[in-house]
């Protein structure tokens, strides 16, 4: 992934666990993008937080020291899950044990998908994806994509929603379009 690039980003729970299950987790992954949005690391057009995976639109702005947004994103995340796992739920532990020379434990798969959004067109078939995945028939978390809580697809039938007004977003495609010009064509 490049700085300044506009990216529909996937990544996944080791092994497919369902850990994100929890509100907490969940709530968890929202706080960090808030924080990696407030240094202006990152911006954020669309998401869905699954049970197991995690989808973003999202353009990385700048480095977090010599890192980039997205392995802070995943190593933050990672800490505090494994934090809160220690502390909490012990037992969850061994399931996500690994044998790697730097780490015991692996919360995330590693090489999460990364796709270049180079168009109007990719832009929105990602964000239709994103807001439709909570609707899919293995998930059925809701009937409609604005009634899943863990999802910027209400954010786009009102700007009121609770989640965005935690993260810095876009509010429309024209606008990313206007923003990202000299990305999408």
């Amino acid at each position: 992934m490049k700085l300044d690039e506009l990216y529909f980003w996937t990544t996944t729970i080791n092994d497919w666990k369902n850990l994100l299950k929890p509100d907490k987790y969940k709530e968890l992954i929202i706080s960090i993008w808030k924080d990696l949005t407030d240094k202006g690391l990152v911006t954020i057009y669309g998401f869905v937080i699954m049970p197991n995976h995690v989808h973003v639109l999202w353009k990385l702005n700048k480095l977090n020291g010599k890192e980039m947004p997205h392995a802070s994103f995943n190593k933050a995340s990672a800490h505090e899950i494994r934090k809160d796992l220690v502390k909490y739920h012990p037992n969850v532990l061994p399931h996500l044990q690994v044998n790697e020379s730097d780490r015991s434990y692996r919360i995330w798969q590693r090489d999460p998908l990364a796709i270049l959004i180079d168009s109007k067109k990719t832009f929105e078939q990602k964000l239709d994806y994103i807001h439709n995945n909570p609707l899919n028939e293995k998930w059925n978390l809701a009937n409609s994509p604005e009634n899943y809580k863990w999802s910027s697809a209400s954010f786009y039938e009102s700007v009121t929603h609770s989640i965005f007004l935690l993260i810095t977003m876009s509010i429309s495609v024209d606008h990313v379009l206007v923003c990202e010009s000299q990305t999408l064509g």
